[in-house]
């Protein structure tokens, strides 16, 4: 009978399943161009650029993100009892108190940032500290200081390096191609089937590497759901929050496409019911899906 130590253990799995795939498109988009053009020092400037952008971004991960949500910092007189779970979840969890962060928005939501566990953030809207009643904030914020003990912005980081080193090779060949730069020698003897497949893997490459980041964001947000029941040890407080941000349907006003991975919920409004192929494409696994992993068909 699966559990949610069981979940736990499986979407642990599965995501370093989905990166060593990840890698293995990487090696062989790297492959592919270094045998179209017979050259693989084209690559380097690539791979500097997407690392050096990205562990920029990594590293400056807090300031950037609490500054796009426009959060403030929660007074600690105000919002007493947020700052009250808060540190006692995170002695719970064996972790320092992060810094908390208020966003005036009537959307519930909440995001946790931050490039290690001495530098996170969690941030929470006005709209759940309304919304919720103690246990679901509780799973809420256990859910956020879950994705701080799991490392996920790490792991989110890594995906997004390797997509920015995709999308830039891919692109460098494609202009390349057409503005001229060629590909193999005429008189080389390059095998044609092979490079055929080259192309094919250099143009579909961005695509296969943008549905496997969205892949781990999935994977990412059902182990916080499991980490923070376990947490807490009461997954019908998660169950019953997910319940209330799934019924409200308006987008935050500040709801941004580089930071939708980041909330407990889309921040453009969590949707309903979708196809197998709109999954694919979506950075939150769908709010009944997380529900039943929690609690089952109760």
């Amino acid at each position: 009978m699966a559990t949610l130590y069981t979940h736990q253990e499986e979407n642990v799995a599965k995501t370093w399943i989905l990166m060593a795939g990840f890698f293995g498109v990487v090696m062989a988009l790297g492959w592919a161009i270094s045998y179209y053009f017979n050259n693989p020092g084209i690559l380097l400037f690539a791979v500097l650029f997407a690392v050096g952008t990205n562990v920029f971004a990594y590293w400056n991960s807090d300031k950037v993100v609490v500054a796009m949500a426009g959060a403030k910092p929660a007074d600690p007189v105000q919002y007493r009892d947020l700052h009250n779970i808060v540190e006692n979840l995170a002695i719970t969890a064996g972790l320092p108190k992060p810094r908390v962060y208020i966003i005036d928005d009537r959307a519930p939501n909440a995001f946790a940032t931050g490039r290690d566990k001495e530098h996170a953030v969690v941030a929470v809207t006005t709209g759940l500290l309304n919304t919720m009643e103690r246990t679901e904030l509780e799973g809420v914020l256990a859910h956020e200081l879950s994705h701080i003990g799991n490392r996920d912005m790490l792991v989110s980081t890594v995906a997004v390096v390797l997509v920015g080193f995709v999308t830039l090779a891919s692109d460098f060949f494609l202009r390349s191609t057409f503005l001229g730069g060629g590909g193999r020698d005429r008189d080389s003897k390059g095998n044609p089937v092979l490079a055929i497949i080259a192309v094919a893997l250099i143009v579909l490459a961005p695509i296969i590497a943008t549905l496997m980041q969205l892949a781990i964001s999935r994977k990412r947000e059902f182990l916080a759901d499991a980490s923070g029941a376990l947490l807490t040890r009461y997954p019908e407080g998660l169950a019953n929050a997910l319940r209330k941000i799934g019924a409200y349907s308006e987008p935050m006003r500040r709801a941004n496409n580089a930071t939708a991975h980041l909330y407990i919920s889309n921040p453009f409004g969590p949707g309903t019911k979708t196809s197998a192929l709109a999954k694919l494409f979506m950075t939150h696994p769908p709010i009944e899906e997380r529900i039943k992993a929690l609690i089952g068909n109760q």
